[in-house]
């Protein structure tokens, strides 16, 4: 059910109607409706100080948005931030990696990071933003902020599939007069898939690989038990995910039981960076992994810091296509991708700055020696 809030309090910017100017016709107004079904009276291209706000909102606005209209960041986006949340100071987020000259002056607009579940209304109002761009979800919540600031609050949200995440990209596209770059992304995300899937499509049944996803989830929590038995990356390279029959979808532990009975059937396993430093050091057993025995364990970068990294996902997905059937994606060189994705999502060519980071443990690798990088 959509929740009908239309905006009232209009930013100074936009309620200048005696002065002239473009923001001032009234045939540019136009009702959008957010993410979580909330509708807005918005004027599309003239908000001209920003607010990001929430896990991921400040990434997808980055992959649409013009930086240099922000107004302040959270601290968690802040490296100069005095106090600031640290729990991703050593992960890959390409989104601040091509960003940092300009989050790193900018004012706070609260903490931010995954112990931050509420918007500071205080802050926010300090950077005087005339449009924020949020992630919370809660629609009671949002409108009560909207009420609060005097300003629109347009929420996205990324949900379990990709549908949200093209429609939030569309929904800020319209807000910044930027359709034409939501859709060249949206078109760019789309025909990647598609190549993958292309590539994979024919390979018999016979040679496809069982294939163990491994340490998904959150930095805090993760291990070697934390998986999914619907992992986008597996699905899309046709590979066969040896997890199923889970009781729901999505991230999620099986106990030691099912992975020691899975273990000799593990073809393939892929570790993702954000697990590596709960598993080193702690004498998980991974000797009856068949991978382990074979030397087929790789390691993908981790797509979740401070939710997903959107470009980060799609290299992974094309790193695993190209370990599981390095004969099909021959032509494909990885770094060579992720520069081509990085540059497409943030603008710039990122590989060097991923690998490079301490929790990247030198980036996109089939591991040599997985006991030893495991110890």
């Amino acid at each position: 059910m959509k929740t009908r809030l239309l905006l009232t309090l209009v930013p100074l910017t936009l309620g200048m109607a005696s002065c002239g100017g473009p923001s001032s016709d009234p045939a540019k107004e136009i009702t959008l409706t957010d993410a979580i079904g909330r509708e807005l009276k918005i004027i599309p291209g003239s908000y001209k100080k920003v607010v990001c706000i929430g896990a991921g909102a400040l990434r997808l606005y980055s992959y649409v948005g013009d930086a240099n209209l922000l107004s302040g960041v959270e601290d968690i986006e802040n490296m100069n931030a005095e106090g600031r949340p640290a729990m991703f100071d050593n992960a890959a987020r390409p989104y601040v990696m091509a960003n940092k000259d300009t989050y790193n002056t900018l004012p706070s607009c609260g903490k931010g990071g995954p112990q931050a579940q509420a918007a500071e209304a205080e802050k926010i109002l300090s950077c005087k933003p005339d449009i924020v761009i949020s992630e919370y979800e809660d629609v009671d919540k949002e409108n009560a902020l909207q009420e609060q600031l005097g300003v629109p609050v347009v929420t996205m949200r990324y949900g379990n599939g990709h549908s949200d995440f093209y429609n939030s990209l569309e929904i800020l596209g319209k807000v910044f007069g930027k359709e034409d770059r939501a859709k060249a992304l949206i078109d760019f995300d789309k025909a990647e898939n598609k190549k993958i899937e292309d590539l994979t499509a024919n390979i018999p049944e016979s040679e496809r690989k069982n294939t163990y996803i491994c340490g998904l989830g959150s930095w805090g929590t993760t291990n070697a038990l934390m998986t999914a038995q619907d992992y986008r990356p597996l699905n899309l390279v046709h590979a066969n995910n040896i997890v199923t029959g889970l009781p729901k979808s999505g991230i999620q532990a099986i106990d030691q039981e099912k992975f020691e009975s899975l273990a000799p059937k593990m073809d393939v396993m892929i570790f993702d960076a954000a697990a590596v430093k709960n598993i080193q050091g702690k004498d998980f057993d991974f000797s009856s992994c068949k991978a382990f025995t074979t030397g087929e364990v790789y390691l993908e970068m981790a797509y979740n810091a401070y939710f997903t990294n959107a470009e980060i996902s799609l290299i992974n997905t094309w790193f695993i296509g190209k370990s599981l059937y390095p004969s099909i994606f021959a032509d494909i060189d990885i770094e060579t991708k992720a520069n081509e994705i990085t540059e497409m999502f943030n603008g710039k060519e990122l590989y060097g700055e991923i690998k490079a980071m301490k929790m990247s443990y030198g980036g996109y690798q089939k591991i040599a020696n997985p006991t030893e990088f495991f110890k």
